[in-house]
């Protein structure tokens, strides 16, 4: 019998700007037995996130860069192969940082045994980060009241189709922004938000912003920058609250874009603009799942995914963040559901 072989991705050459397919490079390596207190994880699906991209580059952030020539790292769902663990048993699916490669050995740091009732893939997007991002900046930073307009950028990606799903649920007008006529109209049809616009065909998006938000904005939940924050900023109601969470239109600029414009707008409005780590927030992981993992086995969300097969085409799964190829959370499938009479 053929040993098994691990591939896995690793960083090539840090990019500058806007990365390339040959800034990454696919490598073999011979997959390890797991020694004492050991686990054999095999991974089968990988997430691949806008953030990685600042750990691209090497320079200080909330997480170390990437190490060139070392191979990338990430949330992934995996199944353990073999244990020597006292706590981790054969055939326990669960969570890890070891993305981008197919299998590997560990001690058990930072692997989580997950319900292997619910779909796997959604412990990488809806009950994953992404969603326990959107679910957290919105309740505790944008504090949403039946009522208010809510306005989510990126509304058609990870985070932004649960905050849309969300706002919706907790009684907000809900208008969303997205790059295509086509996410639009999936946020209005598939997310129930009561308006949607194409950014990039409504130039600076401060009239259809007005003519979306008539009683002006409560809170905006940031995933893009630029010129969608400065439309906002003009709408802002008095005591409005910006959850910052990201700003995808400005990782891979190489000089930074001017403003942004208009923040006079906050102090008369005595507005809160707030950002946010996720990681910092990992003790209200459990009270996330409950909720959220209640509302999508209820059928009350949408868990919507993109999903790329075969690691060999992780890196281009990860270009394809920031050119709009994916609708809700894009994953990386990297071999097949165990079915559930394996799963532990």
């Amino acid at each position: 019998m053929t040993a098994p072989v691990n591939r896995q991705i690793v960083l090539a050459a840090r990019p500058a700007g806007m990365p390339k397919a040959t800034d990454f490079r696919l490598e073999t390596t011979p997959v390890a037995e797991p020694g004492p207190g050991q686990i054999l994880v095999r991974n089968i699906w990988m997430s691949v996130d806008p953030y990685m991209r600042g750990r691209m580059n090497d320079r200080k952030s909330y997480a170390p860069p990437f190490e060139v020539g070392k191979p990338l790292d990430g949330r992934a769902v995996g199944q353990v192969l073999k244990s020597n663990h006292p706590k981790l048993k054969e055939g326990a699916v669960v969570s890890n940082m070891q993305g981008w490669r197919e299998y590997f050995v560990s001690a058990g740091e930072g692997i989580t045994p997950l319900d292997a009732s619910l779909p796997l893939s959604a412990y990488l997007g809806v009950l994953g980060v992404p969603g326990f991002t959107g679910w957290y900046g919105l309740k505790e930073i944008g504090k949403p009241k039946a009522g208010e307009t809510l306005v989510v950028s990126g509304a058609a990606g990870a985070t932004g189709s649960l905050v849309v799903q969300m706002g919706k649920i907790l009684g907000c007008r809900v208008v969303g922004t997205a790059g295509t006529d086509e996410k639009c109209a999936y946020v209005r049809r598939e997310l129930g938000a009561d308006a949607a616009i194409n950014y990039k065909t409504a130039g600076d998006c401060v009239d259809a912003l007005r003519e979306a938000c008539p009683k002006g904005v409560d809170i905006y939940f940031e995933n893009v920058g630029g010129p969608i924050l400065d439309a906002v900023l003009r709408l802002l109601n008095p005591q409005a609250r910006i959850p910052l969470c990201g700003m995808i239109s400005q990782y891979n600029l190489e000089i930074p874009d001017p403003g942004p414009r208009y923040l006079f707008s906050m102090i008369a409005n005595r507005a809160l603009m707030q950002g946010f780590i996720i990681s910092d927030h990992f003790d209200r992981y459990g009270e996330f799942v409950g909720e959220v993992g209640g509302w999508l086995k209820q059928r009350s969300i949408k868990s919507e995914e993109t999903v790329v097969e075969g690691i060999e085409n992780a890196p281009k799964a990860f270009l394809g963040l920031f050119s709009g190829d994916n609708l809700g959370k894009m994953v990386v499938r990297l071999a097949p559901d165990p079915p559930a009479s394996d799963r532990k």
